[in-house]
């Protein structure tokens, strides 16, 4: 099954994508490879804050890397044209602002790749680093970047 039906079966509504809130693209396509800049989760266009270990569980935490990721595969298909372009999913970077005795910025970053599962397959399993922040900008909980593999 291709991602776009796998989108629509799942009932999932992809995000504007965010426009860049300093001197960077939103993602860079280089050949084959799709370098996607690190989001922040949104909800209602506003910025979700707060830190993991003090005000923000491990499963908010989690829908919160969700929504990153529906953010990483609304700027996946605007530099594509379609997700059905994705060969698979090469590596996530994510980070979790947390505090320093927080442990489990694993089971955080699993919202997205999770999601990128459900919609991918296999195509979606990939490399992953999931480590904690003093602090990340404007105090978001969770920040994602990745790397995609595109079609020839």
């Amino acid at each position: 099954m291709d991602a776009e039906a796998r989108l629509k079966e799942l009932g999932i509504v992809l995000p504007p994508v965010p426009k860049p809130v300093a001197n960077y693209l939103p993602y860079r396509l280089a050949g084959n490879i799709l370098y996607l800049a690190g989001q922040g989760p949104r909800e209602n266009g506003v910025h979700l804050t707060g830190k993991l270990g003090a005000d923000v569980s491990i499963e908010e935490g989690y829908r919160r890397a969700r929504l990153v990721g529906l953010g990483l595969l609304a700027a996946m298909k605007d530099a594509l044209g379609s997700l059905d372009r994705v060969d698979f999913i090469v590596k996530l970077l994510g980070m979790v602002n947390a505090t320093p005795d927080f442990n489990d910025s694993p089971k955080v970053i699993n919202g997205c790749s999770d999601l990128f599962v459900d919609v991918f397959g296999e195509a979606g399993r990939h490399a992953r680093s999931a480590v904690g922040h003093v602090m990340l900008p404007n105090q978001i909980s969770v920040e994602i970047e990745g790397v995609v593999a595109v079609k020839a």
